[in-house]
């Protein structure tokens, strides 16, 4: 294949690839997808590694204006080998949207699990102390309504923690 041809189907290709990315070109990705030998490009959006295609194109065109026959061919290979790459990338997308959320919910409940059980235990700590305040107090009245607002926020605290607990069970039983 001659070399004004090579430039005019990966020039095909590069707008297909384009086409394909510009719809979801701005939504960034979570981790590198990428090895670095592949992209120089560390960016969390794929328009950037388009982008860096699209850089690697136009040097590709002036070294075969210039003759310059090697680095023809390293460019010609690394630009194929981007073009596939971002095509996987973009072949996967979907499914990494049906996983990530799992993993997302999962993680928040487990979050929120441990900072209920953190409320839990500084409201139980809450209760001891004012348990020794309780006999400074002079009338009942004070003495129970100061035991019966704490008793309740941990009441309900312990109703969160079995919700969120509940929650994980039934995670884990679909994943």
């Amino acid at each position: 294949m001659n070399i004004h041809r090579l430039l005019q189907v990966l020039e095909q290709q590069i707008a297909a690839l384009a086409s394909e990315v510009t719809p979801r070109g701005d939504a960034p990705i979570s981790q590198a997808r990428f090895d670095a030998a592949l992209f120089a490009n560390r960016g969390t959006r794929l328009r950037d590694y388009l982008a860096e295609v699209q850089k690697n194109f136009t040097q590709l065109q002036t070294a075969a204006r210039d003759n310059r026959t090697n680095q023809v061919a390293y460019l010609a290979e690394r630009l194929v080998t981007q073009i596939a790459a971002l095509k996987r990338e973009l072949a996967t997308q979907g499914l990494r949207r049906k996983n990530q959320p799992k993993e997302a919910g999962a993680v928040d409940l487990y979050h929120k699990l441990a900072e209920h059980q953190d409320y839990e235990r500084r409201l139980s700590s809450m209760i001891q102390d004012r348990e020794s305040l309780l006999r400074q107090q002079s009338t009942l009245a004070a003495q129970q309504k100061m035991q019966h607002e704490l008793a309740g926020r941990l009441m309900r605290c312990r109703q969160v923690l079995a919700r969120i607990e509940r929650s994980i069970e039934h995670k884990e039983k679909g994943l």
